[in-house]
């Protein structure tokens, strides 16, 4: 697998369309931070470490709705394997005017854009969500 945090994202949207409760994707570091932004956002329920059949770690994620429709309504991949999207602390987008988050990938760890901007940091542009 080339794009382990596309794969995820597309994971989360494919759930979402088909009013899956949880999806499952294989367990890593970077996708245990990213996840942890969008539980810290209210973007998705939670998630929790499981097995896979093969014995593999994996994250069940729960995904979030609210009145039958999902909460995320726009999840994008910003930087790819073939072309890395590096944003110092004052290009970081906005998203929607502030309503969405840009998940940021920075020397302190993995974080929104709000957070990435109140500790004066910039980063890789990972995935934006709205």
């Amino acid at each position: 697998m080339n794009d382990p945090i596309g794969d995820m994202l597309t994971r989360i949207r494919n759930g979402q369309q088909r009013g899956k409760s949880t999806v499952q994707t294989p367990a890593s570091k970077l996708r245990a931070w990213v996840l942890d932004v969008l539980t810290n956002e209210g973007y998705i329920r939670g998630y929790e470490e499981t097995k896979t059949v093969e014995g593999h770690p994996a994250f069940e994620i729960s995904l979030k709705y609210y009145e039958g429709t999902p909460v995320i309504r726009e999840l994008k991949r910003v930087s790819k394997p073939g072309r890395r999207v590096y944003m110092g602390v004052k290009d970081i987008p906005s998203v929607r005017q502030g309503l969405g988050v840009s998940i940021v990938s920075t020397p302190k760890g993995v974080m929104s854009d709000a957070a990435a901007r109140s500790q004066n940091v910039g980063g890789e542009v990972l995935c934006t969500v709205f």
